[in-house]
């Protein structure tokens, strides 16, 4: 009967004080370090799985680490791929910090490795992925620095995510002569250039230990091991390494470019991922942020559309392309006053139709559908591809910049029954990239739909509207 029964207000209440921050439900501890413990938990709103990261405040004040969690958060946020363990929000009280992270169900990748030595086209896929995720690192300029098995997760699906970016180093860290000169890394993992102490490049340091784990997954064993750890280190500092007899002889050629103990004539990344042995069934993730999600792209979606394969379509049938997507737009999510003012520098209104660095708002009286229109024709000038939810519109180009492929979002939002605010800004990507693209694709295109300056008075909205 009690099992049965409605929860009174002090059952809820006392439930609610059990909860952390309100909201997460603690379980089992993961696993735990010098300054942190890594808990599971469910989000009692939604029900998902998380794993949170506790951090004792008074511990990292002590050891002076606040720079390094500050810089661990922003490396988190800049780095957000399907194969790297996702930060969803941090949280703080007067004596914790919580990292609220992406629950990875299927353990480390060092228990695979524990149970035998893998297939080769089983770790030929974790390789890909591996490349994939260390790729997209370095070319937002973050550096792992710790890489091997036992910071590399697989999730449920069998696919694998890296974790663990507390050494990591980022490109703004740099000394003066280009290289990296802070000792870290597992010594079994680490690169010859670092034992040198000479300073290193740490893009080719992470792709040495992206070598070690290939051989350990496929071999079952590290290529330099000694039970005297300087043995070990003069071991890696020679290269003196053998490839077992199981290994295909293309394997055998990839690992010791790899593991060239020359960092000048080591294999790039762009080198890794163009050899034979390492395309062999390999698939390119493409995804995007939207919502401060990510969201893997699926190749049938029907709103996705791709203008580097629509060249081809005829002027007929892209209007009526046109015509059966805009049929059910919905209506504008409207502007009050209190979002104006919201939008805009202070209280002077002027500032919400003008430029704002990565923010463009310009007014417009063209109907909702000729709006969106124009936007999906600019993007198919530039070979961008389109998402479009509701009055949104995403625009993702295909180059790879230091920052990413330039994203630009477009919202469209009701001023009057009549007029419409067309807010543009850059979600990712290069500034320049940008602006260049607002000066000579985007603004120019867009010229016709803007509310001229000398537009009259009763053109614009008054107070009461």
């Amino acid at each position: 009967m009690a099992a049965t029964s409605t929860p009174t207000k002090n059952t809820t209440r006392k439930q609610g004080e059990g909860l952390l921050l309100g909201r997460y439900e603690i379980g089992k501890l993961l696993g735990h370090g010098t300054f942190a413990k890594v808990y599971h938990a469910r989000n009692v709103k939604t029900n998902e799985s998380v794993a949170i990261k506790v951090i004792d405040k008074e511990k990292i004040l002590k050891g002076g680490l606040i720079a390094h969690i500050k810089r661990e958060i922003s490396i988190l946020r800049r780095v957000r791929h399907p194969n790297i363990v996702q930060l969803f929000e941090v949280m703080a009280t007067k004596s914790k910090i919580f990292f609220i992270m992406e629950y990875v169900r299927g353990g480390e990748l060092f228990n695979q490795v524990a149970k035998g030595r893998l297939k080769e086209d089983v770790a030929r896929k974790y390789f890909q992925q591996l490349i994939s995720a260390i790729g997209f690192c370095h070319s937002r300029g973050v550096f792992h620095r710790d890489l091997k098995p036992e910071n590399i997760l697989l999730d449920e699906n069998g696919d694998l995510k890296v974790s663990d970016f507390g050494l990591s180093a980022i490109s703004e860290q740099i000394r003066g002569d280009g290289l990296f000169h802070t000792f870290c890394g597992t010594p079994a993992y680490v690169a010859p250039e670092v034992l040198g102490r000479k300073g290193y490049d740490a893009e080719k340091v992470d792709l040495w230990s992206c070598g070690i784990i290939l051989y350990v997954l496929i071999a079952g064993y590290l290529p330099f091991h000694d039970q005297n750890i300087m043995n070990m280190y003069k071991k890696i500092y020679r290269g003196e390494f053998r490839c077992p007899r199981w290994f295909s002889p293309e394997l055998s050629r990839l690992l010791i470019k790899i593991l060239d103990t020359n960092p000048e004539t080591r294999m790039t990344i762009p080198e890794i991922m163009n050899n034979r042995w390492f395309k062999k069934g390999f698939k390119h993730i493409k995804f995007y942020i939207e919502d401060d999600k990510l969201c893997n792209v699926e190749e049938d979606v029907d709103d996705a559309i791709d203008y580097m394969s629509d060249a081809s379509m005829s002027e007929s049938e892209s209007e009526m392309e046109s015509r059966k997507r805009f049929v059910s737009l919905p209506r504008p999510a409207s502007l009050n006053a209190f979002d104006l003012i919201s939008r805009s520098p202070g209280f002077d209104l002027s500032g919400l139709f003008e430029e704002e660095g990565n923010h463009s708002r310009f007014v417009s009286n063209a109907p909702v559908p000729h709006i969106m229109s124009t936007l999906e024709e600019v993007a198919k000038v530039v070979s961008f591809t389109v998402r479009k939810k509701d009055c949104r519109l995403s625009m993702e180009g295909s180059k790879e910049g230091v920052k990413g492929p330039l994203t630009i979002a477009a919202e469209i939002f009701e001023l009057t029954p009549t007029l419409r605010v067309v807010e543009v800004k850059r979600k990712s990507g290069d500034e320049r990239e940008y602006e260049e693209f607002c000066d000579h694709e985007l603004r120019p295109a867009l010229q016709n739909l803007m509310m001229l300056e000398s537009a009259e008075p009763s053109q614009i909205p008054s107070d009461t509207e």
